[in-house]
């Protein structure tokens, strides 16, 4: 029994935090996420935790196109949770957060090998950013009550998706090499000796 706890206990170790596009746009106002306050309180908690371990916490900023609600030097585009000394901002233009910015280097240098992020959204820049660091041979937990999206709405043929099913199937197309746990609670960081 002893054995398992503590097997389960390091599938839901990491090293370093990156929290993805937690932008005021997506999470105060008329196009808040929904869901966005239980989403909030997670990452508070995920936050709290990396802090407190002394682990590398890295915010992404994505730069969205003129007159998106993540448009950059705009009110929705500044981040929502205010950095601690240390920690860093990513700026990005694409969904990935690895493509044509730093944050390899950043978590490199910092002996990073496995990763919680969480953020926003589910179904595009945090799965990016996922399966992109997957990709480099980082290991990825992904808690389950740390990311959201939107209602994805009706198609041809197709009924709307309400937006936790949308974020259960992002985190069901990283397969699975991606560690998925149930909540920001579960997740414990490991500092650097």
């Amino acid at each position: 029994m002893e054995k398992e706890r503590h097997e389960l206990g390091d599938h839901h170790r990491a090293d370093a935090l990156v929290v993805v596009d937690v932008q005021s746009g997506f999470v105060q106002g008329p196009q808040a996420v929904p869901g966005h306050e239980l989403l909030l309180s997670a990452i508070t908690v995920l936050l709290t935790q990396a802090r407190n371990a002394g682990v590398p916490v890295v915010f992404l900023q994505n730069d969205g196109p003129p007159n998106a609600v993540d448009a950059p030097f705009q009110a929705g585009w500044e981040l929502h949770f205010p950095l601690l000394a240390g920690e860093r901002v990513v700026r990005k233009v694409g969904d990935d957060g690895f493509e044509d910015t730093d944050l390899d280097s950043i978590l490199k240098a910092s002996g990073v090998r496995d990763l919680a992020i969480c953020g926003l959204l589910s179904d595009m820049c945090v799965a990016a950013t996922a399966r992109a660091a997957l990709e480099r041979g980082y290991g990825v937990l992904l808690p389950h009550d740390a990311h959201a999206t939107y209602d994805i709405p009706a198609g041809p043929g197709s009924e709307g998706v309400p937006a936790v099913m949308a974020a259960r199937a992002a985190e069901w197309s990283l397969g699975d090499e991606v560690r998925i746990c149930a909540s920001a609670l579960d997740v414990s960081f490991k500092g650097h000796v």
